[in-house]
């Protein structure tokens, strides 16, 4: 066994003997949380449920295939693969469902490829920005996300942009 096996372990005897040594009740702290995640939990339920309702729906419809022949026209203009564009539409919306057809391209296309290279620099620089603001602000009831999801979805787009052009400028094609 290595020592990052050890971390997590160590991390928490340190916590209890810590909590034990100040005078903290640490069992009764550890409920209390324990309570409040759950109750998080079943705060932001109903919104993740349609969320993955709807992810699920649009790729078992055949909707997803008729969004993608809708943006080929513009990824052959900004450089993203063609098979790079279900990454780019599910990548905001899903994080299972980005990593599933993410682990898909590197079996077709490889790692080392472009569409593999580009693939990768997406993952790495985008957010799954409609769960992220699903979870964050559901859990403490923010109703109104304000310029939140626009911006974040503008932070999206550069990333799905620039993410060739940087491969291709550091990488090649």
């Amino acid at each position: 066994m290595t020592f990052t096996d050890w971390i997590l372990p160590i991390t928490a005897v340190f916590i209890i003997v810590y909590g034990l040594i100040k005078g903290t009740p640490v069992m009764d702290c550890f409920i209390e949380g324990a309570k409040e995640g759950f109750s998080t939990f079943l705060s932001i339920l109903p919104a993740l449920i349609a969320l993955v309702a709807a992810v699920s729906v649009l790729k078992a419809s055949g909707g997803l295939d008729v969004i993608l022949w809708f943006m080929k026209p513009i990824a052959s203009i900004t450089g993203i693969p063609s098979d790079v564009l279900p990454l780019v539409l599910l990548s905001p919306v899903s994080g299972s469902g980005s990593l599933t057809m993410y682990e898909a391209l590197l079996k077709t296309a490889g790692p080392d490829s472009f569409s593999g290279r580009v693939a990768s620099v997406i993952m790495g620089s985008t957010e799954t920005t409609f769960y992220a603001v699903t979870v964050y602000y559901g859990a403490v009831g923010v109703k109104k996300t304000r310029f939140t999801l626009a911006a974040a979805l503008l932070a999206d787009c550069v990333s799905f942009l620039l993410a060739p052009v940087s491969v291709a400028m550091f990488m090649g094609k």
